[in-house]
């Protein structure tokens, strides 16, 4: 078994469980580093037993040996840092969301398709078992036809113009954050809904970006898709997969969901059943154990999150800002 070193290019928060994750797989190893500090890449370079560590973004492009990039800087670099990598011939995990806007997206796809690099959004939540049973089971047609999607994902936090989500530079706001996952669910369930039958709403904080966006995508066949986003409440992150036959219930945090409890109407009542589904670490292996199975297959795309799914999550942002008077 081929073990894939990995680099990481924006040592924060969320590379930090990326890099836990990845010692749960036994072909994967974190191989370099890139910050945009040499003290925090060589602190994180120590920590999880990376062989390089650089201080600026650009010079893991000439890393040795290295197999793989997960880009997880701020949404406004992400165009930047991965098109270093695929320019330099190295496969890219880019953290959502992709990228700022549909032109930078298909920048991004176009040069992964002309040097014939592997790229892929980092759309975990279409990898977690939990998930993917909820999808199973509606392709299945456990509860009928599927008509109604609803999610939320929401958390309060005060506001602090220092802070990324906060900031517009850095494409702060709730909508590209956290509002992208009920978009994301409503995408992979029932495919890109016209620019017409989007409806959307926003609030805006001190610092020009959205607190709160709440968003309705209308399907033909009377099928509908209602999403939250805030960074102004605690809500209860779940979602509601609707059906003729029964209803499917992701439990809190939904998009990385552990619990679904699957309801069939039956003679005027509920049978309920409650499915269990566990799993070690923070859940980002699942995607990077995916992302190396294409490479091992020499793929240059995820069957499971292609580039058209990607380009049509952002073009789909795109057109919520457009509603919302949200612009970068």
């Amino acid at each position: 078994m081929k073990t894939y070193n990995w680099g990481i290019i924006g040592p924060g928060r969320i590379a930090r469980k990326f890099a836990q994750d990845l010692k749960l797989l036994p072909n994967a190893r974190l191989h370099a580093v890139a910050s945009n500090s040499a003290e925090r890449a060589a602190e994180f370079a120590a920590e999880f037993g990376a062989t390089h560590a650089y201080s600026r973004y650009q010079d893991i492009g000439n890393c040795p040996d290295l197999d793989v990039v997960y880009v997880a800087t701020p949404h406004i670099l992400h165009c930047e840092n991965t098109l270093l990598c695929l320019e330099n011939g190295i496969p890219v995990l880019c953290e959502k969301p992709f990228a700022m806007n549909t032109e930078q997206a298909r920048r991004m796809v176009s040069a992964a398709h002309k040097n014939r690099v592997f790229l892929m959004e980092a759309l975990w939540t279409l990898f977690i078992p939990g998930v993917r049973h909820a999808f199973d089971l509606v392709d299945q047609g456990e509860i009928g036809d599927l008509h109604t999607i609803k999610s939320d994902f929401g958390f309060h936090t005060t506001f602090d113009p220092n802070s990324r989500l906060f900031n517009k530079a850095l494409g702060g706001g709730s909508l590209l954050d956290i509002g992208i996952y009920p978009a994301l669910l409503a995408l992979a369930l029932f495919g890109k809904p016209a620019d017409e039958h989007i409806s959307a709403n926003a609030t805006f904080g001190p610092s020009d970006v959205d607190e709160s966006c709440v968003f309705t995508f209308q399907y033909p066949g009377k099928r509908l898709a209602l999403s939250h986003s805030t960074v102004a409440a605690n809500t209860p992150i779940e979602a509601m997969l609707y059906g003729t036959k029964g209803t499917i219930h992701l439990h809190r945090r939904w998009h990385h969901a552990t619990k679904l409890t699957v309801s069939k109407y039956e003679d005027k009542e509920e049978i309920k059943r409650e499915v269990d589904m566990p799993y070690e670490g923070w859940g980002y292996h699942f995607e990077a154990a995916h992302v190396m199975q294409c490479l091992e297959n020499q793929l240059l795309e995820s069957p499971v999150a292609p580039h058209e799914l990607t380009l049509d999550l952002v073009e789909t942002l795109d057109t919520i800002r457009a509603k919302v008077g949200l612009e970068y």
